[in-house]
């Protein structure tokens, strides 16, 4: 394994770095484990909070270096990368502002007996972060901001096209103030993270990734005892069932799509149209995507730059093929240029076409036609995944049922790109596990210590 920073839209292979050294992988869970053992145990939240502020206000002081660090790493046109340094940022500060009211005491009211019970929650100790290349900078925040104020020390390993953001992450770490050892970064193989998860130092492991490296961490995790969280991929589904501004939804749709140049976890991937509306849907659709070109990730008006490598593009191409030859149509697009991919239309993909069942991690948009809302549920739930889920509607009834019928961890009813630091994120089924984000996001890695005091 190697890291190594390739610019997807030239070829061009930057900086190269070396894999941590067995000794230095060992120093640094020593350094972890001795953060959480002395640096933890003696500041307050409150404390700690002052440092994750001070990350967040880093983030946005150095914004643009920031953002042009990730459009070199994998193609993130710039304006979207600083959008992304930007939520970062704001992930650290509503985790600074609410830290304290998440993390108070708990009363409970007895059943029986005199005296009080409370819940007291604290750190668990050292936990490893294995982050994606697709979001550099929020994946990370959504981890480690929580995490660090609760008290619990991080080793984090980025993904292997991302060592320059990771080590500028952990830069700021220390500029903020945080100690060493209380944030660590490892370029570590895939051999030496199965020690780390192995190591009695390490308390728990939080993956976003493939569904095959979920599998595999959490076999591994499993084996040893640890917690985990897993937010793994997905195909959600966008279910159109009536509009009153049907240029206005398909616009939205094109934006659910074409966010993160389409890869984005919970991206619309599949769009599931009522039959009244989907010949109108369909051509509309395909017209405004046909209008977003793949262009140079640097510019200020790029909405499309390439995929994050040319081996992501070339599978991408091979998952297009491979859905056409079992029989699905190819209403535009399918078109690749290096490690741009055009955006991309695909129709009458079936049941038992393998396209229906995957997830496609690029520009590309399959559109299905449903009798009613019978079977636009059905077509939704029918996917291994269970990210998120995009429903458009004007009868508040309709949304209220349908809603509590997609089988996801997050419905968005009417509204598309509305993720904030306040809301939780995660999924169901081959989707994962836990939640990050919001409250919720500050409950996974804590010991939640019944304190029961009698009268």
């Amino acid at each position: 394994m190697s890291y190594a920073v390739t610019n997807p839209a030239t070829g061009e292979t930057v900086k190269t770095y070396d894999t941590i050294s067995d000794a230095d992988l060992q120093a640094a869970i020593a350094a972890a484990d001795n953060a959480y053992r002395t640096w933890a145990k003696s500041t307050t939240v409150e404390d700690r909070a002052v440092l994750v502020r001070r990350v967040g206000e880093l983030h946005v002081e150095r914004r643009q270096e920031l953002a042009e660090i990730i459009v070199r790493e994998m193609g993130k046109p710039i304006e979207q990368a600083l959008g992304e340094v930007d939520f970062a940022g704001a992930i650290y500060e509503y985790y600074a502002d609410h830290a304290a009211e998440f993390l108070k005491d708990e009363p409970i009211t007895l059943l029986d007996g005199d005296g009080s019970a409370v819940i007291r929650r604290s750190g668990l100790g050292v936990l490893l972060g294995i982050m994606p290349w697709n979001f550099p900078y929020y994946q990370v925040a959504r981890f480690a901001a929580p995490n660090l104020i609760i008290g619990n020390t991080i080793l984090l390993k980025h993904a292997e096209q991302c060592p320059e953001s990771a080590a500028a992450i952990e830069q700021m770490m220390l500029d903020a103030g945080f100690p060493e050892g209380a944030y660590v970064n490892i370029y570590a193989g895939h051999d030496q993270i199965e020690q780390v998860i192995a190591d009695p130092r390490v308390q728990g492991v939080s993956l976003t990734g493939s569904e095959r490296a979920g599998a595999k961490v959490a076999e591994i995790a499993g084996r040893n005892l640890k917690k985990v969280v897993l937010e793994l991929g997905g195909s959600d589904p966008f279910i159109l069932l009536s509009t009153d501004d049907l240029d206005a939804t398909v616009q939205n749709a094109v934006d659910a799509r074409l966010d993160n140049s389409g890869q984005s976890c919970n991206a619309a991937k599949r769009f599931v149209v009522a039959d009244e509306l989907y010949d109108a849907f369909l051509t509309k659709f395909t017209e405004k995507l046909a209008e977003v070109e793949a262009t140079d990730p640097t510019s200020d008006d790029s909405a499309l730059g390439p995929l994050s490598s040319l081996r992501a593009a070339e599978n991408l191409d091979e998952q297009v093929k491979r859905a056409v030859e079992n029989g699905a149509t190819l209403v535009r697009g399918g078109g690749r240029n290096g490690a741009f991919f055009e955006t991309t239309v695909l129709t009458d993909v079936s049941e038992d076409n393998p396209a229906s069942k995957e997830e496609f991690f690029g520009p590309v948009a399959q559109v299905f036609r449903a009798k009613d809302e019978e079977d636009a549920v059905r077509i939704a739930n029918d996917t291994p995944f269970g990210l998120g889920s995009y429903l458009y509607t004007t009868d508040p009834a309709q949304a209220d049922r349908v809603a509590d019928r997609i089988e996801a961890g997050m419905v968005f009813v009417n509204v598309v790109l509305a993720d904030g630091a306040e809301l939780p994120f995660g999924g169901v089924k081959r989707s994962g596990s836990g939640r990050e984000l919001g409250r919720f996001g500050a409950d996974e890695f804590v010991n939640k210590k019944l304190i029961r005091i009698g009268g």
